[in-house]
């Protein structure tokens, strides 16, 4: 079965339902690198609860680092689609563009998630005082490791930038504000030897969030040092990920909005969110009913194919409630017929299985890749379906 390379955009496009008309755009005037230049802002728009963005694209100063910072894709995922869901509640996507941050690049935020460094450690690194921009505590170096890494843990391990633009009455666009995602360590890895065995300390979570808010502070006072970052409003988001196994990711724990000529954070909006994997232990105690809903649409789908056991579910909770569910089931097929037919199989047990108000994606995979694509958008009648040829 040929498979697209590009099944990103024509999901995308599908799940639309129409096709975007470039020549449909309008231009406006950008300020980049102290010189004004011609942008094109695309009048096509896949949701109301989707930023827009400006043409050319101009990707992140630090691009690619959250790769490496951060422990699973379901991290990286989380962390990236959640910062932009968090924008909102200062950035309202009528008013605002979106573009990938362009004020902190790789060397910047590589410096920031360092250690802090003592004076002897400055010397014996022949560091200047002002490269000492590490904000995780310091390592004294000396000492049982153990006990220092329990006292020092790293606490930041990933700095995101999110800008978001707006337009003037001149038909130009400027910074309007900046969102930064802060993403902390719910676990603490480290060795006592080069290429030894990988030890563990698990983070409490009070303690986390007290250190994530002392961080946001220092990031905030830097920002605000930059001279495009004087006077424009700054939200701050701190993520807490999850360990380095965990199938599920992390999620946001808080948030503070900081006006554009405010030097301090002020108050912290915590935030109700957690994913659970279905079927787990963890999410039976917390969610009973809801695992029984999945289990019977496992039920369901293996009733389909006998000796199948293989579905697996990532529920989104936010205060408490079910927000969404992204359901894969990985299956070998014998044929196109037989997968069309298991997909409208599987879509009207989408219908029957799962309240109108829960959003609901199926993955449908086999070794040849993916096969089919089941989208239940909240308070959607029927899903979408995409098959792939």
């Amino acid at each position: 079965m040929r498979k697209h390379s590009i099944l990103g955009m024509i999901l995308i496009l599908l799940l639309a339902g129409c096709a975007p008309s470039f020549e449909d755009k309008q231009e406006v005037v950008q300020d980049s690198k102290d010189k004004k230049e011609t942008a094109i802002i695309p009048k096509y728009k896949i949701s109301e609860e989707y930023y827009q963005t400006i043409l050319p694209f101009e990707p992140s100063k630090a691009r690619g680092l959250v790769v490496s910072n951060l422990n699973t894709r379901y991290d990286i995922e989380e962390f990236e689609n959640g910062l932009m869901r968090l924008a909102q509640t200062q950035f309202d996507p009528e008013d605002y563009l979106f573009q990938e941050g362009q004020m902190l690049d790789s060397s910047e935020i590589s410096s920031w998630l360092n250690r802090k460094y003592t004076d002897s450690q400055l010397k014996e690194k022949k560091m200047k005082a002002k490269e000492n921009l590490g904000l995780n505590p310091v390592d004294p170096g000396k000492g049982d490791i153990d006990k220092r890494n329990e006292e020092n843990p790293i606490y930041l391990a990933h700095i995101l930038e999110h800008n978001y633009l707006v337009k003037t009455k001149d038909n130009s666009v400027s910074l309007g504000g900046v969102v930064i995602g802060l993403a902390l360590n719910s676990v603490h890895y480290y060795q006592k030897e080069a290429f030894g065995a990988t030890y563990e300390k698990k983070i409490d979570s009070k303690k986390l969030k007290q250190e994530g808010e002392k961080i946001a502070a220092v990031v905030l006072k830097r920002l605000r040092n930059m001279d495009k970052l004087k006077n424009v409003p700054i939200t701050i988001a701190l993520f807490e990920q999850n360990e380095k196994s965990s199938v599920v990711p992390g999620n946001f724990i808080s948030y503070t909005n900081i006006d554009k000529n405010s030097n301090n954070i002020g108050k912290w909006t915590n935030l109700d969110e957690e994913y659970f994997l279905f079927p787990s232990a963890a999410a039976e105690k917390k969610y009973r009913d809801d695992v029984n809903t999945f289990t019977n649409f496992k039920e369901d789908v293996e009733e389909y194919f006998p000796n199948f056991n293989g579905v697996i579910g990532r529920a989104f909770y936010m205060d408490d409630q079910l927000q969404s569910l992204n359901i894969d089931i990985p299956i070998q097929f014998y044929g196109n017929s037989e997968a069309i037919g298991f997909t409208q199989y599987v879509a009207g047990l989408i219908m029957e299985r799962f309240p109108n108000y829960i959003a609901v994606q199926v993955s449908i995979t086999s070794v040849n890749g993916p096969e089919a694509l089941i989208v239940r958008e909240a308070n959607q009648d029927e899903p979408t379906v995409h098959i792939y040829e």
